[in-house]
């Protein structure tokens, strides 16, 4: 087989696949009595996290971590990496 027959047999199986989770959410929609979480054409999405924690890019203060720790990667405070 060739490189694009590959790809085009991989997609087809993704799609086969995506259809299936598709009719099986919406069996067990069913069975529940809940609305279908999907249309039978669009596919799912990941819905983005209800609480996010954002962690600043700025650096931490010094003092947090005490006089006795070592910087993470770069050796002891008093030598140099090697």
């Amino acid at each position: 087989m060739s490189l694009q027959e590959d790809v085009a047999a991989v997609k087809r199986c993704l799609d086969d696949l995506v259809r299936t989770v598709g009719q099986l959410e919406r069996s067990i929609a069913a069975e529940r009595g809940a609305p279908s979480p999907l249309s039978p054409d669009r596919p799912a999405r990941p819905t983005p996290p209800e609480n996010v924690v954002t962690i600043p890019d700025t650096p931490y203060e010094g003092g947090l971590w005490g006089s006795d720790t070592d910087d993470e990667g770069l050796g002891a405070r008093d030598r140099h990496a090697p």
